[in-house]
C-alpha cells in the first residue's frame, strides 16, 4: 500500500530501532531518565528556549499549553481550521474550561493577520465579554494545505499580542517542515512565542512523542499538568532515543518530502474535475477539491484504497501527505491511479 493518509504512519528506521533497544533509561517522573533528559536539552538548545518537556502526543502538548496560559472562562483565539479547535475533541473546554473564538483568514492561507485577530480580542475588562486569554498559531497549517508563516510575521503578531498582555502558543506540529520551506531556523520561527509544541512522530519520523517548550517556569508547571493527564511516563528513554535521532537527522531530508508533494500536486492538477493550484504547495501536504468529478470524496478514497493507495477525504476534498516512507515512484503511481479513476 502507498500510504498518503498522514506523515504519522511512518515506521521507525533501523537506526531508531537500534537506539531504542540500546537506550539508557531511568524513571522520567523523577527526572532520572538520561535519554529523555538529553532529548529535552537538545530540543531546548535548537529552539533557544529555557526548557523542554517530552510528552506522548502533540494534542497533550497543545492542551497543557492552553491550560497553563489561561484561566477557566477565558477565550482562545485561533484560525477556524486550527487543529486545537477541530481535532482535539473539545479538550480545551473540558480540560482548561475555556471557549474557542475561531477566526477566518481572509486569504485562505490559515495564517491570521493582526487586524483579523484584533477584531475579536476582548481585553478591556468589560464583564459581558469573554476575556481573551491566549492566541494560538499553527505552522505549518494542516487544513490550509501545509501553508507556512515566516518569522517576521510571527514576531510581529507576538509583539502586538504581548503589548495587550496576551500570550501566544505555537502549534508547531510540523514546524521543521515550515523551517525547511522558508529556509529559516525553528528558533527564529518561534523566538517570540511563549510556548511551542512540535511533533517528533510526524515529518521527523519517530514512532511516538512530541516536545513542549517554553520558559523554565512554564515547563515546571507543564510537567505537573502532564502528570495529571496521565502523561508521566517511566522508562521513556526507549522512546526518546528514537526522538533524538529524528531531531538530529530527519530535518536534513524534509526537502525531499516537499519535492514529492509538489510533484504529486502537479500530476493531480492536470486531472479532470480536480481543483488544485500546485503553486500553493510548499511543504508535504496536498489538499484538493474533487467536486468537479461528480463523485464524493469517500467514493474516490475507497476506490484508491482498493487500488493500493490510502488517503483521507473530508467534505468535497481529499488530503494526501508525503513523508519518509513515500518515494517519487510512489507519487507517480498514486497519480496514475487517480488518472484512471478520474479519466
Amino acid at each position: 500500500m502507498i500510504d498518503l493518509r498522514s506523515d504519522t504512519v511512518t515506521k521507525p528506521s533501523d537506526r531508531m530501532r537500534a537506539a531504542m533497544a540500546a537506550a539508557e533509561v531511568g524513571d522520567d517522573v523523577y527526572g532520572e531518565d538520561p535519554t529523555v533528559n538529553r532529548l529535552q536539552e537538545r530540543a531546548a538548545e535548537l529552539f533557544e528556549k529555557e526548557a523542554a518537556l517530552f510528552i506522548p502526543s502533540g494534542t497533550m502538548g497543545n492542551q497543557i499549553a492552553v491550560k497553563v496560559h489561561t484561566k477557566p472562562g477565558q477565550e482562545v483565539v485561533i484560525e477556524e481550521r486550527g487543529h486545537i479547535l477541530n481535532y482535539e475533541l473539545g479538550a480545551s473546554a473540558i480540560f482548561a474550561g475555556v471557549t474557542i473564538r475561531p477566526v477566518k483568514s481572509a486569504d485562505g492561507s490559515g495564517m491570521l493577520t493582526w487586524s483579523e485577530i484584533a477584531e475579536v480580542l476582548s481585553t478591556d475588562g468589560i464583564y459581558d465579554h469573554t476575556q481573551t486569554g491566549l492566541i494560538c498559531l499553527e505552522n505549518t497549517h494542516n487544513l490550509a494545505g501545509g501553508t507556512v508563516m515566516p518569522a517576521g510575521q510571527i514576531g510581529g503578531l507576538c509583539d502586538r499580542s504581548h503589548s495587550v498582555g496576551i500570550p501566544v502558543h505555537m502549534d508547531g506540529a510540523r514546524i521543521f517542515n515550515a523551517a525547511t520551506a522558508l529556509n529559516e531556523s525553528v528558533a527564529d520561527l518561534t523566538r517570540n512565542c511563549d510556548s511551542v509544541q512540535f511533533c517528533l512522530s510526524k515529518g521527523l519520523g519517530a514512532p511516538v512523542g512530541s516536545i513542549l517548550l517554553g520558559s523554565r517556569e512554564f515547563i515546571n508547571e507543564a510537567r505537573i499538568w502532564r502528570k495529571r493527564l496521565g502523561g508521566g511516563m517511566r522508562q521513556a528513554g526507549i522512546l526518546a532515543a528514537a526522538g533524538l535521532i529524528a531531531l538530529e537527522e530527519s530535518p536534513k531530508r524534509l526537502h525531499e518530502d516537499h519535492e514529492n508533494a509538489r510533484r504529486l500536486a502537479a500530476g493531480l492538477a492536470d486531472l479532470p474535475g480536480i481543483g488544485l493550484d500546485p503553486d500553493r504547495i510548499v511543504t508535504n501536504i496536498v489538499i484538493f477539491d474533487i467536486a468537479g468529478t461528480g463523485r464524493t470524496a469517500n467514493e474516490i478514497c475507497n476506490e484508491l484504497r482498493d487500488r493500493g493507495v490510502l488517503t483521507i477525504g473530508f467534505g468535497t476534498k481529499i488530503r494526501m501527505v508525503t513523508h519518509c516512507d513515500v518515494t517519487r515512484q510512489d507519487v507517480d503511481a498514486a497519480v496514475a491511479v487517480m488518472r484512471d479513476i478520474c479519466g
